[in-house]
C-alpha cells in the first residue's frame, strides 16, 4: 500500500463537489423558471427517469418532489420500454436525467413521451447532446471535473444534479405556498410528523388521573395526593374550583428543611406557588416540552378551554418523551 495523506484527499474531494454546486448556481436561468412553472401547472405527475447512478439520484429527487407537495414517482427507463410506460398519461410530465446526455435508454423513451404531448426537463451533463437537444428545458449540470481521482465514477457530476432537482424542488414548495403542516400531513409516521402534528389531547391525562387539593387541605394530606397520582406536584383550588396555585413535592421538601415536620398542619394555600404555568390541551408536544425544560418543571396543567377555571388535564414530561419526538 502506497503512502497516502487520507485527510487531503477527503478535503479536495469535497472541495470540488462544493466547487460544482457553486457553479450551478450560475446556471439558474429562464428554462429553469419555466421548468419550475410547467411543473407548477402540471395536472398529473412529475415522472422522474435515469439510469446507473442518475437513477438513484432520480428515486431521490422524486422522493424529494412528493414529500412537498409535488406528486412525482421514479420511472426505470429499462423498464419503461418494456411496458412501464403504461403508467405515464397525456397529464404528466417528464424530469429526465443523464451526465452524458446519450443514456439510451432515456433516447428510447422520447418518441413515446412525444407522441402522449409530454413536456421534458432535462437535468443533462453536456450541453450539445442528443438529450439536452430533445428537452423543452434543458438544465445544465455540466462540471468541470468528478471528485473521484480518476475523473470517471460519477461523482461530483451526481451532487451537482442532486442540487439542482433540490432546487427545483424548494422552488415548487414556496409557489404552492407549501408549509410545515402540510408538510407533517405527509409524515405522519415519522418523527417529523409527530413534532409537527401530535398535540398534548391526544396523550394528556384526564379525569382521576389530575390531582388536585383544596386551599385548606392540610400539606400532609396533599402530599399523600402528589404521591398517590405520580406527577410531583397537584393543583391548588379554592372553593369556587378555581386553580389559585400548585404544590409540588419540591415545595414540600424545602418547606421540610427549613421548618421541620410543623408543616405538615399547615393549610395547602400556606405553601402553594401562585400562577403556575400551564398550556391549553391544542398545544404541540414539542412546545410543551420546551417549556417545561425552559423553567426547569417535570408536569403541566392542561386546559381544553383557557376559560376554565380548573384544569381538565395533566401532563408529565416522560409522557412526551415516551412519544419519541426528541
Amino acid at each position: 500500500m502506497k503512502n497516502l495523506d487520507i485527510k487531503s484527499v477527503a478535503k479536495e474531494a469535497i472541495k470540488i463537489e462544493a466547487e460544482a454546486v457553486l457553479q450551478i448556481q450560475n446556471r439558474i436561468n429562464q428554462d429553469f423558471e419555466d421548468a419550475v412553472n410547467a411543473i407548477f401547472n402540471c395536472d398529473g405527475r412529475l415522472i422522474v427517469s435515469g439510469m446507473g447512478k442518475s437513477g438513484l439520484i432520480s428515486q431521490k429527487i422524486a422522493s424529494t418532489m412528493a414529500s412537498t407537495g409535488t406528486p412525482a414517482q421514479f420511472v426505470h427507463p429499462g423498464e419503461a420500454i418494456h411496458g412501464d410506460l403504461g403508467m405515464i398519461t397525456e397529464k404528466d410530465i417528464a424530469l429526465i436525467i443523464s451526465n452524458s446526455g446519450e443514456t439510451m435508454e432515456l433516447i428510447h423513451i422520447l418518441p413515446a413521451l412525444r407522441d402522449k404531448g409530454i413536456k421534458v426537463i432535462g437535468l443533462i451533463g453536456r450541453k450539445n447532446s442528443t438529450l439536452a437537444l430533445q428537452s423543452n428545458f434543458y438544465l445544465d449540470t455540466s462540471v468541470e471535473k468528478e471528485a473521484c481521482t480518476l475523473d470517471l465514477a460519477p461523482t461530483a457530476s451526481t451532487t451537482a444534479t442532486l442540487a439542482m432537482g433540490d432546487a427545483l424542488a424548494v422552488s415548487l414548495l414556496e409557489l404552492r405556498g407549501f408549509n410545515k403542516s402540510d408538510f407533517a400531513k405527509l409524515h405522519p409516521g415519522g418523527m417529523l410528523g409527530k413534532r409537527l402534528l401530535l398535540t398534548l389531547d391526544q396523550i394528556v391525562h384526564k379525569k382521576d388521573r389530575i390531582p388536585f387539593v383544596y386551599t385548606n387541605t392540610k400539606v400532609k394530606d396533599a402530599l399523600l395526593i402528589i404521591s398517590e397520582k405520580g406527577f410531583g406536584m397537584t393543583a391548588v383550588l379554592n372553593i369556587n374550583n378555581e386553580m389559585v396555585g400548585i404544590i409540588t413535592d419540591g415545595d414540600i421538601r424545602r418547606a421540610l428543611e427549613k421548618k421541620g415536620n410543623k408543616i405538615f398542619d399547615q393549610t395547602a394555600d400556606y405553601l402553594m406557588s401562585k400562577n403556575p404555568k400551564w398550556v391549553t390541551s391544542d398545544t404541540l408536544a414539542i412546545s410543551a416540552l420546551e417549556l417545561m425544560e425552559k423553567h426547569s418543571i417535570t408536569s403541566l396543567f392542561v386546559f381544553s378551554n383557557p376559560k376554565l377555571k380548573k384544569p381538565d388535564g395533566v401532563i408529565h414530561i416522560h409522557d412526551i418523551l415516551k412519544t419519541g419526538i426528541q
